[in-house]
């Protein structure tokens, strides 16, 4: 279904900031809306060069702002933001300024983190989000928002979940430095999982797996990666008794490189991965025309079907041509749209968890080199 069909999209006069609109997942979103007939955008940051560059090639407007600054509530209110989508990362150790200066602006707050604390903390401003009668999201990504989403679609399947692993295999388009120094931020570094019904250690980047995408993907490594949902999903699906999280790059000197670092971190030889994330970006960078421009994503649920029968499916989404970065922007898309439209009433301070299905998510992919398919894999030798 079109988001035409769908009826959504035809509002007029939404103000939407886009904080961090310049960088790169900001640009994506930004391009986004502008498509979307009635919403207005402002491209914001520190560097207002950058906006007004952005602001001239998508008819949007730019606008000066510092999520530090201390009259940044007042600012929004001089916009007249109604909504406000934050990609301004890494929000590791980062804290809700910005969210509280939304509610007290009485704008919505939508952003991309994938940070485990700040995602999974968030609801500690729901009492002030509810009495402001606006939304505060965290984590409208890739995870959890569209991992929850495909779980969510796959649920009615089972008659028990026992276990699931999902992950996200990169192409060699390398990431911001801040961004990838938030990844060696815990590489290397012990975090919890749920695993056999309980909480156990293990440690960033390392239990390497492989994942079969169908062609043209094929197989990819993957490591532990600590995101949101390791701790969420426990809670929001009972029952279930390992939640696994991995993630890695195409290259694959890229990924065991990595692999390889998160030894000499476990090992105290090193510190931390952190300080060589300038080092090892250039060094990315450079390894680049060796990859295919493949991304893919994968959500793998075993348990027993409605016939309490073992099954285990495999949902899985690729993206060609280097279009993958255009998946963790899309839910703050859809969210816009959906606000816009009022056809979203949920109020109060929350993880991404509940607020887009599948289809909704996946029609704001429409038109790129994106694709979905859900498998049924034998279950001989399988095990997630």
């Amino acid at each position: 279904m079109t988001l035409a069909e769908q009826g959504v999209g035809r509002v007029t006069d939404y103000r939407v900031v886009v904080l961090g609109g310049y960088g790169n997942f900001g640009t994506v979103i930004v391009l986004r809306l502008c498509s979307i007939a009635g919403i207005r955008v402002w491209v914001a940051g520190r560097d207002l060069a950058k906006a007004e560059a952005l602001a001239a090639e998508t008819g949007s407007q730019a606008v000066c702002l510092d999520m530090n600054q201390a009259d940044l509530a007042e600012r929004l209110r001089e916009l007249g933001a109604q909504l406000v989508i934050s990609t301004a990362g890494p929000f590791q150790n980062q804290d809700y300024r910005v969210a509280e200066a939304c509610i007290a602006a009485g704008a919505h707050y939508v952003d991309l983190a994938d940070a485990r604390e700040f995602v999974c903390g968030i609801g500690a401003l729901d009492q002030a989000a509810q009495a402001a009668g606006v939304l505060v999201c965290g984590g409208a990504s890739s995870v959890p928002a569209l991992s929850a989403a495909v779980i969510d679609s796959l649920l009615p399947r089972f008659s028990r979940l026992d276990a699931i692993w999902h992950g996200i295999s990169s192409s060699e388009k390398t990431p911001g430095v801040s961004t990838l120094a938030a990844v060696l931020n815990y590489c290397g570094k012990p975090f919890q999982q749920w695993r056999d019904g309980a909480w156990q250690a293990v440690y960033g980047w390392q239990d390497l797996s492989s994942h079969d995408f169908a062609a043209p993907l094929g197989r990819r490594w993957v490591g532990n990666c600590d995101i949101p949902d390791l701790q969420l999903f426990p809670a929001r699906y009972p029952g279930v008794r390992s939640v696994r999280f991995s993630a890695g790059v195409g290259l694959r000197l890229t990924q065991f490189g990595t692999w390889l670092l998160s030894w000499l971190v476990r090992g105290g030889l090193l510190r931390s991965g952190v300080p060589l994330a300038g080092l090892l970006r250039r060094g990315a960078v450079l390894v680049e025309p060796l990859g295919d421009g493949l991304s893919g994503m994968f959500v793998r649920l075993q348990g027993l079907d409605q016939a309490n029968q073992a099954q285990t499916l495999c949902w899985e989404l690729q993206a060609l041509h280097n279009d993958g970065p255009n998946i963790p922007c899309m839910a703050a898309v859809a969210l816009a749209r959906k606000l816009a439209a009022g056809t979203l009433a949920t109020r109060g301070a929350l993880p991404c968890l509940g607020l887009l299905t599948l289809e909704e998510y996946l029609a704001e992919l429409e038109g790129l080199a994106i694709s979905s398919e859900l498998r049924m894999l034998p279950e001989a030798g399988v095990s997630v």
